[in-house]
């Protein structure tokens, strides 16, 4: 359930909303279409970028940090993407700001979240299941995937930009909450040790609920 959960989350924070319709909230946001095609371009390249970044520090830092850490950040700046919506409709600064912010989601989510996820992915399942739960967790991302996908436009034609990114907002708390509640930390242990932190998480909670029965 750890796994589809950090699946599902991964893609609720909103990043392919960015990937696949960055021209069109650009647009919403003020640029014209030529313009906001050629300031898209700044989502790849800061993808890539983040990515690498992203895949050299991960054996540095703890990860559960780093993950959280990037939800912290890529919810602020869908928070002020929101506000800036709300607030500033008609402003001609309204389009770079979103540019900044969006691009700023884009690293954040790229160089601390998207490959941690993965790595969770690969070392939270027992070695006897771990083909299988991935399997599995990585089926649920995709659904997620494509829910997000389907229904970004459907929000942005409903409720506008502004109403849209605060429900991404609310997502984003979500999945801080979960993340932070339920990824565990597996930086410097083996896939041995974290299947046994696991194990002993589970007959604690068991103890647990015994000494309450009795």
């Amino acid at each position: 359930m750890i796994g589809i959960g950090l699946g599902v989350t991964q893609q609720l924070i909103g990043i392919n909303i960015m990937m696949y319709y960055g021209t069109t909230i650009l647009q919403e946001s003020g640029f014209a279409s030529s313009a906001a095609l050629i300031a898209n371009v700044a989502n790849g390249f800061v993808s890539v970028l983040a990515v690498i970044i992203g895949i050299s520090i991960m054996h540095k830092v703890d990860r559960r940090k780093l993950i959280l850490t990037g939800i912290t950040c890529t919810t602020l700046c869908m928070f002020l993407i929101t506000v800036a919506q709300f607030a500033f409709p008609t402003a001609a600064f309204l389009p770079y700001l979103v540019i900044i912010l969006t691009v700023l989601f884009i690293g954040f989510f790229q160089g601390c979240i998207g490959p941690i996820t993965w790595l969770l992915l690969s070392e939270i399942f027992p070695q006897k299941v771990r083909g299988l739960g991935m399997g599995i967790s990585t089926f649920f991302l995709w659904i997620a995937n494509c829910l997000v996908a389907l229904v970004f436009p459907i929000l942005l034609a409903a409720v506008g930009l502004a109403f849209t990114f605060l429900i991404f907002t609310i997502f984003n708390i979500l999945s801080y909450i979960f993340t932070y509640k339920y990824a565990p930390e597996t930086r410097g242990k083996t896939l041995e040790e974290i299947e046994l932190d696991f194990k002993f998480d589970d007959k604690f909670k068991e103890n647990l609920v015994k000494d309450e029965l009795e």
